[in-house]
């Protein structure tokens, strides 16, 4: 296996986000072959070196081992394996994985944000079984002013073909007079096609552009659109469902 760098290594193995990792090293708290790294710069070989977090052996094992990753969605692409009209992928985004991964769930091709994707089957079904109530958390823009009695109506569910949404939480995040348009904040637990764009079909608002920024308390806030990185353990531990 070739070198790579020390912090890439902790976010693989679950540490805890690269970002964090780096704050990690800093702090003193990583050794290579028990000497202690403070240098960011510094490259490892998981082959030939023993790291050390807190003074305890870290390890990925690639055989065993699942993995979770979590992508920031661009528009445009479509959240399948392979498609049939040769349209980007989710999975054109994901470089250097081994492993079969799949997405968790779907995004349209018109929404963006988080995405969950791993080689995992036990994973998938659990996180998109109903019973879990796994929530989804969107930002959405739509075009007029919404109402308060229109919120509510979202909030106790909203006839939908054949079945009435479940209860929702609907924030107003920002409504512009002037463009004539407002932003809200909708977290479901419910995984419908195309729910979030049907609930505000339901009360006569047209979506202008709908995101999805969080699933469960994962977030994609502090990540680029297209980027992607491994879910930590505490992540993977928050959703309850390992």
């Amino acid at each position: 296996m070739e070198e790579i760098r020390l912090q890439k290594f902790l976010a693989e193995a679950g540490i805890a986000s690269r970002r964090k990792c780096e704050e990690y090293i800093l702090e003193g708290k990583v050794k290579v072959n028990n000497v202690i790294i403070t240098e960011l710069g510094t490259k490892i070989n998981p082959k030939q070196d023993k790291i050390f977090f807190e003074n305890k052996l870290v390890e990925i094992d690639e055989e065993k081992s699942h993995i979770y990753i979590i992508v920031n969605k661009p528009i445009g692409y479509v959240t399948t394996v392979k498609d049939q009209f040769d349209r980007p992928t989710v999975l054109d985004l994901i470089k250097n994985i081994k492993k079969r991964i799949v997405p968790v769930g779907r995004l349209d091709m018109y929404t963006s944000g988080a995405l969950i994707l791993t080689d995992d089957g036990d994973f998938v079904y659990k996180i998109t079984h109903p019973k879990h109530e796994i929530t989804k958390t969107y930002t959405v823009t739509v075009k007029g002013i919404i109402k308060d009695e229109e919120v509510k109506e979202l909030e106790n569910g909203v006839r939908i073909e054949n079945y009435v949404t479940k209860e929702a939480k609907v924030k107003i995040l920002k409504t512009d007079i002037e463009k004539n348009i407002s932003r809200l904040e909708i977290t479901i637990h419910e995984g419908k096609n195309r729910q979030v764009r049907k609930m505000c079909e339901a009360i006569n608002k047209k979506v202008l552009a709908l995101h999805r920024s969080k699933i469960g308390n994962i977030t994609v806030k502090n990540m680029k659109i297209g980027e992607w990185r491994y879910l930590t353990k505490q992540e993977l531990n928050s959703l309850n469902i390992l």
